[in-house]
């Protein structure tokens, strides 16, 4: 499985790019924005692009959505109960000084056991609420995408509207701290981490 990450957008959120090394098909998590550099990188690995896939719908995880479905015709993915806000960002956007355009609505709805498949490669859904109330986790052999539901030594904020600390807890440790303790973890923001790592010494779970 090809993995490449990539800081984008003015909050600098963590956007992978996930292909099959056989067919070289791919799909892009979180296009939070620089939809320029996402393509680019697609291009310089020779990726094609099948799906766009958003953990959930804050402006900082989506705000790359156009311009890359622009580019590529590719379907946005993302949980229905957090599709509304891809009508939202820019609001959203405006309210911590920034200037964004609206994403396009969501063709398809992610929910919970969805295999979303590229190549030879595929991600599971897993519906991790608690950031917000549609967010998702990708799970894939040996690694998972969380959004900001989990990062290095700490969760993601409950405290935006549709949060809840003891749904994303709750989340958590029934959705995530199932995997095998040497799982990495793909946050929304800063470095990786693992399922093992975060069990024994993240704060919120002690």
């Amino acid at each position: 499985m090809i993995i490449r990450q990539l800081a984008v957008g003015p909050l600098q959120a963590n956007c992978f790019i996930v292909g099959c090394d056989k067919t070289k098909e791919a799909v892009v998590i979180d296009p939070g924005g620089d939809a320029d550099k996402i393509l680019m990188t697609l291009a310089q690995h020779k990726l094609t692009l099948k799906a766009i896939l958003n953990t959930h719908g804050h402006f900082d995880h989506v705000e790359g959505n156009k311009g890359v479905k622009d580019a590529s015709g590719a379907d946005i993915y993302i949980h229905e109960e957090d599709a509304p806000m891809l009508q939202m960002v820019s609001s959203l956007a405006a309210s911590f000084g920034l200037s964004m355009e609206n994403s396009p609505p969501a063709d398809k709805f992610l929910k919970e056991g969805d295999k979303i498949s590229f190549g030879e490669e595929s991600l599971e859904v897993v519906h991790t609420p608690g950031h917000s109330p549609g967010g998702v986790s990708f799970v894939a052999p040996g690694v998972v995408f969380v959004g900001d539901t989990l990062f290095a030594g700490s969760i993601g904020r409950t405290d935006l509207p549709g949060g809840s600390e003891n749904q994303l807890i709750e989340a958590v440790k029934k959705k995530l701290f199932i995997l095998s303790d040497d799982c990495v973890v793909c946050p929304g923001h800063g470095p990786e981490t693992t399922v093992g790592r975060e069990k024994m010494y993240n704060p919120f779970f002690r």
